[in-house]
């Protein structure tokens, strides 16, 4: 992280079946940084373990932060931590707001939460509600017990433009995809965030109904699984020395460079967070970050090390 920042988790509360929040509150100031809707933070969880959550709280409060966090079964020990560990009381360093995943100016925006998805989407509402613009958010779950931030919705300035949608519910509630992005005027903009397979369900159905990309916005909260069987090594070259370092198939780039005593800050390991953003001075990347838009990763001169490798046998990078 590079700005750190003392908080007390001054409440924690069940949310849902699986689901804490943490109100964090400044512990050196009467404020804290100023944020946007849709921005995360890092959280270090515990000594050496970063993880990001989106702020869920309403963007004019500086007097705190609100964050939710799902039981995760494949938690790679954050989500453990949030929920096992740490309690009222305790003081934690973050990082400053920042945002990937930002509202733009539009006619009319479509907000769709999948589960814990309902974090930066919840920001979104808010903020959608505080200048007066129209929109609709859809909120979905498996079942109402999981469902987090239910009462606060209900009572809410936007209660009315609030659409839950259950698995386990019956048939009239359920989300029609088709129906409620069909006939969307030209100024409408999507914002979707959850698992990726709710992701990729939102953002394919926006895409047969012709939605063009830049109208439709997503935030990934882990990294798709990727197919590794046909993966080789290559080489890796640091500009500034001429030294290069191979990168078999087994490793990640971070690993390998880390090994031959280079370092470079990582926070989330899956190419979501953006934090271990390298530039790329030649050779061609294979992509697999949920970070960069389609457009960046054309351009081919920056990668994420965690979890993108070379197509080619050589990467230059400017390190």
């Amino acid at each position: 992280m590079d700005t750190q920042i003392s908080v007390r988790i001054s409440r924690k509360a069940v949310e849902a079946t699986d689901i804490v929040s943490l109100e964090l509150a400044p512990l050196e100031s009467a404020s804290l940084p100023p944020f946007s809707a849709g921005s995360h933070i890092d959280v270090e969880v515990k000594p050496g373990l970063v993880r990001q959550y989106s702020l869920c709280n309403d963007p004019t409060e500086s007097h705190r932060y609100l964050i939710g966090v799902l039981r995760d079964p494949a938690s790679r020990g954050g989500s453990t931590a949030v929920h096992e560990l740490l309690q009222e009381g305790q003081v934690l360093r973050i990082g400053a707001p920042r945002n990937h995943f930002a509202l733009v100016p539009a006619g009319r925006s479509l907000l769709f939460a999948g589960g814990i998805g309902v974090t930066p989407i919840l920001c979104m509402a808010e903020r959608l509600a505080q200048s007066g613009a129209d929109f609709e958010m859809h909120y979905c779950a498996r079942s109402a017990d999981r469902a987090a931030f239910v009462e606060r919705i209900r009572a809410s300035r936007f209660a009315d433009r609030v659409h839950f949608h259950y698995d386990d519910g019956d048939a009239a509630q359920k989300l029609k995809l088709a129906e409620v992005l069909a006939g969307a005027a030209a100024d409408t903009h999507l914002y979707v965030c959850g698992p990726g397979g709710f992701i990729d369900f939102v953002t394919a159905g926006a895409a047969k109904l012709g939605w063009p990309k830049e109208r439709v916005h997503f935030e990934y909260f882990a990294g798709q699984k990727v197919d590794t069987s046909l993966d080789g090594s290559f080489d890796v070259k640091l500009a500034s020395s001429g030294k290069i370092v191979t990168v078999p198939p087994t490793k990640t780039v971070v690993v390998a460079l880390r090994e031959a005593g280079v370092n470079i800050e990582v926070s989330c390991e899956q190419g979501v967070c953006g934090t271990c953003l390298t530039q790329v001075l030649d050779g061609e990347i294979d992509h697999r970050d949920q970070y960069f838009t389609d457009e960046e990763k054309a351009a081919n001169d920056q990668f994420m090390p965690c979890c993108s490798r070379a197509k080619g046998k050589l990467l230059v990078l400017d390190l």
